[in-house]
Formats: structure tokens, sequence, C-alpha cells
């Protein structure tokens, strides 16, 4: 944060006076290290902003603080929007000094200092002046935060037993002057809020900033894109507190900013959403932010700025407090559910399909083309091997254009049915075809019958696993007709792949003692590679077949009414869209 503003006429006479006040500031809130050439500044943001620049004032601190005590600190408060300090400044002299929301501390300032130093009583011509000021810097997106002070004599302050319930006077202020602080953007800050529109996701804005500084910074990094918005699209958050809990209801789907908010606001704007049906990620960095990063359903604390209470009540900590974080958050949990799917997808064909080709061939002849070693194998290529290679797929934007994933959303969505089954069925088919015709097919009648069988039975264990080398490439891109694409960029993909081929070849050709197998001829070979390769056009001609939005499974619950009566009871399956507030 930079101050870019100073609103007053009179720059020498705002510095005995806010000198002081700085001084203050920093001693209660911010520490000042003079090692180097540089003086180090450190705090909060708003602070470390406003005591940069009265550095590049010239005032000195330390000599100030030596002139004065800190009799009674208010720190500052969010409901309030100030905070404010009692100071002596002589034997008898007390200053109290507040500093917060610029038009909240102009509504309690009754005077105003002049150029030449002198009291000037605060008119209502004077009142619209500042107001214009506020107004200004609040359309160029600057946080106003005004200074003010009032004297109080020793005798009117409670002795120092006393003190710690001292409420210190807010009105009669004297206005000293007012700044406006810059939060710029950060950069991509605009590309990440995008993105997550194109995702689904919402992004609304609370703070406590007055409504033309909220409606300036939305606009500026792309939350509002006309300026013209009124409620409730930008609201205030007296306004929204003051409606019943039907009304917050309604009005929360349309807000996408609230200016001059109360952490409480803030709290009421999450269980409104959340009782509408959406799934609500909150961030905070503060205190006052806890019951609201707890009330929702992904809390994200600030890992630089955030207190140690925001850290505790959210579920994720922002490392670096950058928004775009956001977005590889959500691009990252969506690819490991991705990743989950597709290695589900991948395990259901290889198990059908080995399930009906070892039953239908055990119930129809008594024998099985597949032992128990081959199986072995497979389910060592389905399990262990087949997760690695799907699991570890990379992040990609393509994840951030998909709707989001709604709460009883089935896991297994109606593409992974059409993409497993077509694949299962082909598989079946042409293995129980080898199964049943096989050795006519392979031209073996001639051969040794004992030979022949084990002959016809290592080529259908051949193919089975060629099935699931090339059906492990379909399952990498459910949705997707290109296949290879991104491929590259998995090394460990591609390493997998040809392991599983190696230790296949090895198996076949050499361990065929062990897996009850012989040596296959390269026409054999060809012919297992040619079968499996087909699983590549048929899943992309596969994946041109539309499949209806409502879940495979839903469409049969009206053949389950007792069941269908006990999902109508629970919360809907579709989430509306996911917000970020």
């Amino acid at each position: 944060m930079t101050v870019v503003f100073f609103v007053h006429e009179a720059e020498h006479v705002f510095l005995p006076f806010n000198m002081l006040w700085f001084s203050c500031v920093a001693t209660d809130f911010c520490s000042l290290s003079q090692g180097g050439q540089a003086p180090e500044v450190t705090g909060s943001p708003t602070e470390k902003a406003i005591l940069s620049w009265g550095l590049q004032l010239g005032m000195k601190f330390s000599e100030t603080r030596s002139k004065s005590s800190i009799l009674q600190v208010f720190p500052f408060n969010s409901e309030k929007k100030r905070g404010g300090v009692a100071v002596q400044v002589g034997d008898s002299e007390v200053h109290v000094y507040w500093k917060g929301a610029a038009e909240l501390i102009l509504e309690s300032c009754t005077g105003w200092i002049d150029t030449d130093g002198s009291k000037q009583s605060m008119t209502p011509e004077k009142v619209g002046e500042f107001k214009k000021f506020i107004e200004d810097m609040a359309v160029a997106s600057l946080r106003c935060v005004a200074f003010a002070y009032r004297p109080c004599e020793m005798s009117d302050v409670p002795k120092e037993d006393q003190r710690a319930d001292w409420v210190l006077p807010e009105d009669n202020l004297i206005m000293l002057g007012i700044v406006g602080i810059k939060d710029p953007c950060r950069p991509g800050v605009q590309d990440s809020i995008r993105l997550c529109a194109a995702a689904g996701i919402k992004v609304r804005m609370v703070t406590g900033d007055n409504l033309q500084t909220a409606r300036a910074i939305a606009l500026e990094c792309g939350i509002l894109t006309d300026p013209n918005v009124s409620e409730p699209t930008i609201i205030e958050g007296k306004t929204f507190r003051e409606l019943s809990d039907l009304e917050r209801e309604e009005v929360a789907d349309k807000i996408s900013v609230m200016g001059r908010s109360s952490p409480n606001d803030k709290l009421l704007l999450v269980k409104a959403l959340r009782n509408k049906g959406h799934v609500v990620a909150v961030t905070g960095d503060g205190t006052n932010d806890a019951p609201a990063l707890h009330e929702a359903d992904i809390g994200l604390s600030m890992g630089i700025q955030g207190t140690e209470v925001a850290k505790e009540s959210s579920d994720i900590i922002i490392l670096d407090d950058n928004f775009a974080t956001l977005v590889r958050v959500v691009r990252w949990g969506r690819s490991v559910y991705a990743n989950i799917q597709k290695f589900i997808q991948f395990q259901l064909t290889v198990n059908v399909a080995a399930l009906i080709i070892n039953v239908v061939s055990a119930v129809s002849s008594g024998d099985v083309p597949l032992n128990a070693v081959q199986l072995l194998w497979v389910n060592l290529i389905m399990d262990t091997l087949g997760a690695l290679a799907l699991a570890t797929e990379p992040p990609n934007n393509h994840l951030m254009q998909r709707p989001p994933v709604g709460r009883r959303e089935p896991l297994i969505t109606n593409i992974m049915w059409r993409n497993l089954l077509i694949m299962a069925f082909y598989q079946v088919a042409i293995l129980l075809t080898l199964t049943f015709k096989g050795v006519s097919l392979l031209r073996l009648e001639h051969d040794n019958p004992a030979h022949a069988e084990i002959l016809k039975n290592t080529f259908i264990f051949n193919t089975f696993v060629l099935c699931q080398v090339f059906s492990e490439f379909n399952a990498r891109k459910p949705d997707e007709l290109n296949i290879f694409k991104g491929i590259a960029g998995n090394k460990l993909f591609i390493a997998i792949i040809a392991i599983t081929v190696v230790l296949q070849v090895l198996i076949i050709e050499f361990l065929g003692k062990f897996t009850t197998t012989v040596r296959l001829s390269w026409q054999l070979w060809l012919v297992s590679i040619g079968l499996a390769f087909i699983s590549w056009p048929l899943a992309l001609v596969g994946k041109l077949i539309p499949v209806p939005d409502r879940p495979f499974l839903e469409m049969f619950s009206c053949c389950c009414p007792g069941k269908k009566e006990a999902d109508d009871g629970k919360e809907g399956s579709g989430v509306k869209q996911i917000e970020v507030v």
C-alpha cells in the first residue's frame, strides 16, 4: 500500500499535530528499525503505508516519542471503523487522537485546522468540501483515512488503576487531514477472476471501505464490469444486516460487492449463500473473520498477514496472500478429483471385462482363459501401475472450464459410464469370441490340441493386457477427443506405459513356465496389437455420443419409490455455484 493523496491545505500545520499521532501509532502497532541506511517499517499494510509516508515527510518518531507518553489505546475496531489513542503531551495537556474511515471521522468533527494553524468551525460548506475530497479519492479506488483529535484536561483522565475502563471521547473532534491509500491489484488478479468465472466460481468482495472505493476496486480487478450497477449488486453492510433472513437469502444471490461491512455482515452473507445451496469459500486474515471462516464450506486464511486465530479457523492457509494462488488451489483440487475419476473408469473397465470373460467361460466350458498368475499381473497393471499413471496427471486449464461438482453428484458420471461400457463391451466381445472360436480363427486346428489351447489362452491374455494399455490412454481424457494432448508433460505416464509393455513382452517370451504361456509369433503379436489399437478409434467415436445431464442412476429411481422419497428429503444434489467471499 502507498499513500498517494494528502487532502489538507496546510501541510506545515498538519505535521506538528500528526507527528505525535504517527509516533503513537508506531509505538503501539508498528516497529521502526534504523539499521542500515533506510529505516524499516513493519506492521499492518495500512500502518506501514502511513508511517512510510511520515518518514518521507521528515518526521522523527523517536524525538517526538520522548516528549510524550501514551495513556490509553483503543485498538482499531471493525464495527466502529476507527482506532484511537490518548497521549499526554505536557504536564496537564492530553490529546485524544482518532484515525479511521474518513466519512465516519468527519461526522464526529466540529472543527478543522486552517493554514495558519488556527482552529476553524466545521461549517456545512466545509463538510461538503471534505466529502467531495473523500468521494473523489474513493472513485479513484483510494481507501480514505482521516486523522482527528480533541484536547482534554488531565483532570478528565481517570487514575491509572481505573484507566482500563476509560472510554475515549469520540465527539467534538478537530479534523487534521485525510489521506488516500492505494492498494493496487496484484498482477494476474484480473486473469484469476476471469478464470474463476469460467469455472463457475463467483467472486464477491466484502470490504470495510465505503461503497465508492469498493466499486472502483471491484471494477479495477474485474469483479464488476458495469460502473453503473446499484443495489443489490453493490450494497452497504448496514442495509444488508437490516434485512430479514428470507430477504437476505434472496438478495445474497445478486450481491457482488458489499461495502462498509462488519465481520458479522460477512458471516450473515455466508449463511445466506449456504442456505441457498451454494458451496461457499471465504478468505480472511483478521481475528474478526474467524466466525465466517469457520462457517464457510472452505475457509482460506492469509499466511503472511493472517492472525493465528484466523489460521486456526480456516481449512487452507494461502502462504503468499495472493488471490492467484486460490485459482491454483481450485485447479489442483479439480485435478485430483478428475484423476480419481480417470482411474475409476480404467479400473472398472478392466474389472468388468475380466469378470465377464472368466465367469462366462467357466460356466460354459468349465475352464477359464486367464489363470491366477495372469490375473495377478492384470491386477498389478490395474491397481498399482494404473494408479501411478493416471493419478499423477498434472492440472490443466481445461479443468477450469468445467462447471462445479455438486455435493451429492455421483462420482461416476454419465460420460464415464458411456466410456467404460463401450470399452468393456468391445473387450468382452473380442475375448469371448477368441475363447470359443479362437482355435479356428487362429488356424490351430491341425496343432496338438493341448498346445493349441495354451497358445489360444496366451493370445487372449496378451490381447487383454494390450487392450488395457491402450485403454489407459483413453482414460486420460474421458471427455476430450485428443487423448494425446499434454502427454509429453507427464513423463511418469510414458514411463509406466513403457514398463508395462516391456514386462508383458518378458512374460510372454521368457516367463512362460511361470505364467503358463507360450511364445507368440510376430504375426500374432501384430494381431494382438491391432485388436487393442481398435480401442482408440472406437473410443473416439464413442465420445461423439451425447449423454443426458441427469445421472444414469437417478433415471432408475422411479423403480425404487422408497429410495426416491429418501433422496427428496436430502439436500439438493446439484451445486448452484461456488462462491468466494
